[in-house]
């Protein structure tokens, strides 16, 4: 089913926008996204300025976990990560090695064993030997945080990247559909009152 949309996000304001930080020069893209002399090699952002993390990551792992995860970190996660892991500066970015390190619980580290998997395959099939999750491709939600701004779509289309659960699944990124602002929720697609994110996906 083709998904529908309203779009009227921001990231001004938002725990993305950096430009308050004096390394930004009051710029909010320029930490991740560049108009010129972009890193080429990375295929799942446009434009891509920041450094990206050389960590090796220790992974969820389980006997329980039907879903294949591909080793280490990939995708648009492993851009997060290359922030959120610590070991690379908020301020590396246009080829500079900045000193302005993530701060607190926003600091993953590099042990994400006990946090949920990511670069895991979800598909029909992972929801069928699972039991307990709904089949992303046929599941239709709503994502947004009660604001304006919503889309409605498969979790395969709104929620997963390239049928993977990744940061972004859970996480809006650029806060194009969270309430601004909303006590509790941190850049999320879906508010987590009730629930209601974890059951998007799962079926308990």
């Amino acid at each position: 089913m083709a998904s529908t949309q309203v779009l009227a996000g921001t990231i001004t304001n938002s725990a993305h926008d950096f430009s308050a930080d004096g390394w930004s020069g009051g710029r909010i893209c320029i930490a991740c996204h560049t108009p010129h002399n972009s890193d080429t090699t990375v295929s799942d952002a446009p434009l891509w300025n920041h450094e990206i993390t050389a960590s090796t990551f220790t992974m969820y792992a389980r006997t329980s976990l039907d879903g294949v995860i591909t080793g280490q970190p990939d995708g648009v996660s492993k851009l997060c990560l290359s922030c959120h892991d610590g070991t690379v500066a908020l301020d590396s970015f246009g080829g500079a090695t900045g000193t302005s390190s993530i701060p607190g619980t926003k600091n993953l580290g590099t042990d994400l064993s006990n946090d949920h998997p990511i670069s895991i395959t979800f598909n029909a099939t992972t929801a069928a030997s699972d039991g307990g999750l709904h089949n992303p491709v046929t599941t239709n939600v709503t994502i947004g945080t009660g604001g304006t701004k919503t889309k409605t779509g498969s979790i395969d289309a709104v929620m997963l990247s390239n049928g993977t659960v990744q940061c972004s699944s859970c996480h809006d990124v650029h806060n194009t559909f969270t309430v601004p602002g909303k006590v509790g929720e941190p850049l999320l697609k879906v508010s987590k009152a009730g629930s209601t994110l974890c059951l998007t996906c799962h079926d308990k």
